[in-house]
């Protein structure tokens, strides 16, 4: 018979296990259908909000988000452009939290998360709306650094909001004022 604490462990094992398995598998469908984004794009700022959690749900692999949120900023108001694109960012980045959570031995031995853990224990949520806040494709690092520090889930989600709604902003007015100068240039 097996003592409380090893099946616990157990249990979290598979919950680990389940997780990591669930982030791989959104990574590979969302990968699948990259080219389905335009037909997306149609339905406005929900349609925004959705490319982006798929685009910033993808672990590892790039998706187009930040350029629809250039595009879109152009045609559409882009405070509504950028909360969209933000919401959506934010929730999909529980990918590279999950991921995170998951694999808590598998990163752990890397020089990067070494720095991101002592940064992200030492800031908390300010670490993670800058990263959030820089436009790079390595958050997902950043997210998975956040869930194997077993940042509360609020914290992890609201912070990365904040971050990427400010980068989102500023890439949607940076498509308004594309649009404006395109006009301007043409006239």
């Amino acid at each position: 018979m097996t003592a409380p604490s090893d099946a616990r462990r157990t249990g979290l094992t598979l919950v680990r296990l389940a997780a990591l398995a669930a982030c791989v598998a959104i990574t590979v469908y969302i990968y699948s259908i990259r080219d389905q984004t335009r037909a997306l794009a149609a339905y406005g700022l929900p349609g925004i909000f959705l490319l982006s959690l798929l685009s910033n749900a993808t672990v590892i692999l790039p998706a187009p988000g930040l350029a629809l949120t250039f595009a879109f900023g152009g045609v559409m108001p882009p405070a509504a452009v950028a909360l969209a694109a933000g919401a959506g960012a934010a929730l999909g980045e529980m990918t590279g939290y999950l991921a995170g959570y998951s694999g808590q031995g598998i990163a752990a031995r890397t020089k990067a998360y070494a720095r991101l853990e002592a940064w992200t224990s030492r800031f908390g949520g300010f670490a993670i709306a800058a990263l959030a806040l820089i436009p790079n494709p390595f958050f997902d690092v950043a997210g998975a650094t956040a869930g194997m520090l077993r940042m509360p889930v609020a914290t992890f989600l609201f912070w990365t909001w904040f971050g990427k709604t400010l980068k989102m902003l500023a890439i949607a007015y940076a498509g308004a004022a594309s649009v404006d100068w395109l006009d301007g240039l043409l006239r």
